[in-house]
C-alpha cells in the first residue's frame, strides 16, 4: 500500500510560492491591485470586479494548481506513480508491465469401467464448486483417450480467463457440467498447475521490480540480480523469492525459495526457471544459485462456527461453506476474499482471521479455533486438515428454567 503523499506534494508547491487555494490566491490578487495602484476598492466576492477574476484567473489557476498536486507531483516519482505515468517511469529502467497469462494444468479423469474405450474431447469443461458466489472453468486442450486396462488419465487443460485467482489448490476443480459417459470423477491432483495463471502485473508489483532495478544495475553477483532475471522470466512477484546463504552446498553457492500468490511454486515452474539461470549463462553466489519451491508448514486447524439463532436450513449451509472458503483464502488456497493470508517469516494472526470472518459474515455469532498463532520461518503455512462445524445449540437450551425477563405467571 502506498502512503498518501499529498500533503507533501502540496508544500513542496507552497514552498515554490505559489498559493493553493482561492482565499489565497485572492490575498495575491488584493497584493498586485494595491501594487498596480489601482482605484478598485470593492473587495466582495460579489463585485463584479472579483468575479470576473474568479472567472478568468482564480479558477484556472485552482485547476492548474491541483493539477500539480494531485497528478504531476506525485506520477513524478516511482513510490506515488500510477498507471501509465508508472510504466513510462518503469520504461526509464528498461522494465515493461507484466501482461496478465491463462493457468495450464493437468486434470486427472477416472473410470471405473476399464473395458471400453473412453475419450475425453478436447474443450471439456471442468469446473470448481461457486467459491463467494465465483465459478472456475478449466478446457481440455487436446482429445485425451485412456489406455487399455487403465483407470486413470492425465491430460491437459488451460484457463478460461487470465488470472491467477484460477490458481485453485489441488481438489478444486472436480466437476463436469457436461457429463463424459464413462467418466466417474475429476480433479486436479497435487502439483497440478504447469504454468501458473497471472493477473495483469498492478501497480504495487510493478513498483517493486523498479525498486530492485535500481540495486539490480551490476546484473552479476547478488540478489537484487538474480531477482530481476527471476521476476522477468517467471513473473513472480519480487516479493515472493527469499534467498539462504550461508553457502548450502560450498563456498559461494546459495538457494532461493519460490512461491506465488497460491502458495509454493509448481516444481515445473521452478525446474523451469533454473534451466533458464543456466542455459542463459547467469552465474553469481560463486556461480551457484539454485531455485526451490518455498518449503511448507503443516497446519490442521478446526473452527466451530456458532451462528446467530433462527437461521434456515439454506442460510447455515451457506456460512458454513463461505466460512471454509475464507479460511482456505487465508492459507492461499484460492484468492477469492480479501483476508489476511500466510506468509514466511511470519506470525500469522487467528484472532484477526476470527474478526475478519466477522466482518464478513453478518450472521456468524461467533467463531472458536483449536489453535493459537501460527509463527514461521523460511517455510509457508498451509493446511493439512481444515474442519469447520457448526453449533446451532445455545448453552441454557438444555436448562428449563425461566429467563429474568420471561413472564412464567399461570
Amino acid at each position: 500500500m502506498i502512503d498518501n503523499h499529498q500533503d507533501d506534494f502540496e508544500k513542496i508547491v507552497k514552498d515554490a510560492g505559489i498559493p493553493t487555494t482561492p482565499e489565497a490566491m485572492k490575498t495575491v490578487w488584493d497584493q498586485y491591485n494595491t501594487d498596480q495602484g489601482s482605484l478598485i476598492s470593492n473587495d466582495s466576492n460579489w463585485s463584479p470586479f472579483w468575479r470576473l477574476i474568479s472567472a478568468i484567473v482564480t479558477t484556472p489557476s485552482q485547476w492548474v494548481v491541483n493539477f500539480l498536486i494531485n497528478q504531476l507531483l506525485p506520477n513524478s516519482f516511482i513510490k506515488t506513480a500510477s498507471g501509465r505515468f508508472l510504466d513510462i517511469l518503469a520504461w526509464g529502467l528498461y522494465l515493461e508491465r507484466k501482461q496478465g497469462k491463462a493457468a495450464t494444468g493437468t486434470l486427472t479423469f477416472s473410470r471405473v469401467n476399464v473395458t471400453k474405450a473412453v475419450t475425453i474431447p478436447a474443450g471439456t469443461r471442468v469446473h470448481s464448486p461457486a467459491i463467494n458466489g465465483t465459478v472456475y472453468e478449466l478446457k481440455t486442450l487436446n482429445d485425451a483417450t485412456f489406455a487399455d486396462h487403465d483407470t486413470e488419465l492425465k491430460t491437459s487443460a488451460r484457463a478460461v480467463a487470465i488470472g491467477s485467482a484460477f490458481n485453485l489448490a489441488p481438489g478444486y476443480y472436480s466437476s463436469l457440467p457436461e457429463p463424459v459417459e464413462g467418466v466417474v470423477s475429476v480433479t486436479n491432483g497435487a502439483e497440478w498447475l504447469q504454468l501458473p495463471g497471472t493477473d495483469d502485473e498492478d501497480d504495487d508489483s510493478l513498483r517493486l521490480r523498479c525498486r530492485n532495478q535500481f540495486t539490480a544495475v551490476g546484473q552479476f553477483h547478488h540478489d537484487a540480480a538474480y531477482k530481476a532475471i527471476i521476476t522477468d522470466y517467471a513473473g513472480l512477484r519480487a516479493d515472493y523469492i527469499w534467498f539462504q546463504h550461508g553457502a548450502p552446498r560450498g563456498p559461494g553457492s546459495a538457494n532461493a525459495y519460490l512461491m506465488l500468490a497460491s502458495g509454493p511454486a509448481p516444481e515445473d515452474l521452478v525446474n523451469n526457471i533454473n534451466r533458464h539461470i543456466n542455459d542463459q549463462g547467469y552465474h553469481g553466489h560463486g556461480d551457484d544459485l539454485q531455485c526451490f519451491p518455498m518449503p511448507t508448514l503443516s497446519v490442521d486447524l478446526g473452527a466451530v462456527l456458532i451462528p446467530e439463532e433462527n437461521l434456515t436450513v439454506e442460510q447455515l449451509e451457506e456460512l458454513k461453506t463461505g466460512c471454509e472458503q475464507m479460511i482456505r483464502c487465508a492459507f492461499r488456497e484460492n484468492q477469492e476474499y480479501t483476508v489476511s493470508q500466510t506468509w514466511p517469516f511470519n506470525r500469522f494472526s487467528i484472532s484477526r482471521l476470527g474478526q475478519e470472518l466477522h466482518d464478513f459474515f453478518l450472521h456468524l455469532e461467533s467463531v472458536e479455533f483449536d489453535r493459537d498463532d501460527i509463527e514461521s520461518l523460511m517455510e509457508l503455512p498451509v493446511l493439512g486438515s481444515l474442519a469447520v462445524t457448526v453449533k446451532t445449540e445455545t448453552v441454557w437450551s438444555s436448562y428449563d428454567l425461566a429467563l429474568p425477563w420471561e413472564d412464567v405467571s399461570p
